[in-house]
Formats: C-alpha cells, structure tokens, sequence
C-alpha cells in the first residue's frame, strides 16, 4: 500500500463515520464500492477487509456512547445474540458460494433500496406511523439480528445500515438503536474477520483482509465515529430517522447503478 493509498483511505474512513455514525452506521457499507473501484482491493477480500475496519474504527463512537450512558438495556444484548452466530455462516457463505462482485452489489441494491424507502415514507407519515409502529418482540429482534448477522457476514458491512432501518421503522427511537446497532457491529465485525482469517488458511484466492489498508481506513473511521457520536444528540428523532433512510436509499441505488454498468 503507498502512503497516498493509506491517506485515501483514512479520509474516506473519517468522512463516511462522521456521516453515518450518528444513525448507528459504520459507514463500512459506503466504503466497499471505494476499496473495489479506487483502491483495487479484489473480492472477496473486500469483505474482510471492511470488518477489519469496523473492528478499528468501532470504539470511537461507542467510547462517547459509553461515557452518555447510551450503552445500558437489553437491545445491544439481543442484537449480538443473534448477529454473532449469524456473521460466522455468512462468512462461510461468502467464501465458498458467492465471490462474485456482480451478485455481491445486486444482493446489497436489494435489500437497502426497499429498506430505505420504506423508512423515508414511514418518517414522512410520522403521525399515524407512530401510532400504528409497534417495536418487534424480544425473540424477533434476535431473529432479526441473525438474519442481518449472516447478510453482514456476506457482505462485510456490519449489519447496523441493515438491521437500523428495521428496528427504527417499527417505532423503536434511532436514540436507542444507533449504540445498539454499532455495538453489534463492532462485535459481530471482530468474529467475522477472524473468521476470515481462519477460512484464508483453508480458502484459495484473495480471502484475507488488506491488512494496511483496513488499518487506514479504521483509523479515519475512529476519528470520525467520535465526532458522529457526538453530533448525534444534538440532531432531532425525525431527522436521524430520515438520515437512516437516505443512507440506506443511497447505498441501495449506488449499488444498483454498479450493477447495471
């Protein structure tokens, strides 16, 4: 990696984590199509390498979390119940049945592009949403975590910009999801790249993570998850909900046009 590689990423890093960060994103999920396109990283070493970032760049936003007290209930609890064993079968997956760039940003344009939506509209009919909203059962949530575990195992991103939008959607505040959510990721986000490190010993091809660059890359993504924990407080429900939208909106559509070149 050349110093002018590194230092592009760790802008990258810093800049998607201070936008992301305060609707419980990492941010990871807006990296992968610059470590694809601009930094070269080949799949599915792509994944890998962004659990590395998150691994790095998690504890930034979760130390300020911590230090508000934002951490305490049983939400992060249930999230990495189900996230933990969920990232591991991704990984699996994501190694031996679906290396494929193509059907790697189809399945991502997927899932965000209707999540999001689906969030922007329930955010503009907040008043009668809000009323008929009902958040998930306990047992749901886990579900729903094991699920995002294994898509976050596929896809190297976490799981928060998918599982986020979900939990806000069903009425639960984005005050409450977004440590919970980036909790879960930077758990899940450790099990899954010594995963990935394990399955490279036993793999062919590009499996392990980029070291330097996931380093670089982290290290914007620390900085920046601090000052996006911070901001986050500062910024109205409804404006954090539609934040969760149009992150989820952009990632799906820009995956989608990837797709379609």
């Amino acid at each position: 990696m050349t110093w002018s590689t590194g230092a592009l990423g760790f802008v990258a890093g810093l800049l998607v984590s201070v936008a992301a960060s305060p609707a419980g994103v990492s941010g990871a999920v807006f990296l992968l199509p610059v470590q694809m396109s601009v930094l070269g990283v080949p799949s599915p070493a792509v994944t890998p390498t962004n659990l590395l970032y998150n691994v790095v760049a998690g504890p930034g936003a979760l130390l300020r979390h911590w230090r508000a007290g934002r951490l305490a209930g049983p939400l992060p609890r249930r999230l990495v119940a189900g996230t933990v064993p969920g990232v591991v079968a991704g990984a699996v997956i994501r190694v031996f049945a679906v290396p494929g760039p193509r059907v790697f940003r189809l399945l991502i344009a997927a899932l965000l592009l209707p999540l999001g939506l689906w969030l922007c509209a329930r955010t503009v009919r907040r008043a009668s949403a809000a009323r008929a909203a009902r958040p998930p059962s306990p047992r749901a949530t886990t579900s729903l975590a094991l699920a995002v575990g294994v898509a976050g195992g596929v896809y190297g991103i976490g799981g928060g910009s998918l599982i986020g939008p979900v939990l806000a959607g069903r009425g639960v505040p984005v005050a409450t999801v977004a440590p919970a959510a980036l909790a879960s990721t930077f758990v899940t986000s450790v099990v899954g790249a010594a995963t990935y490190a394990l399955l490279s010993l036993a793999a062919t091809g590009d499996v392990a993570p980029d070291w330097a660059l996931g380093l670089a890359c982290g290290a914007g993504g620390l900085v920046g998850g601090y000052l996006g924990a911070r901001l986050q407080p500062l910024l109205p429900e409804t404006a954090l909900r539609l934040l969760l939208g149009l992150l989820a909106t952009g990632i799906g559509a820009l995956y989608a046009a990837a797709t379609l070149r």
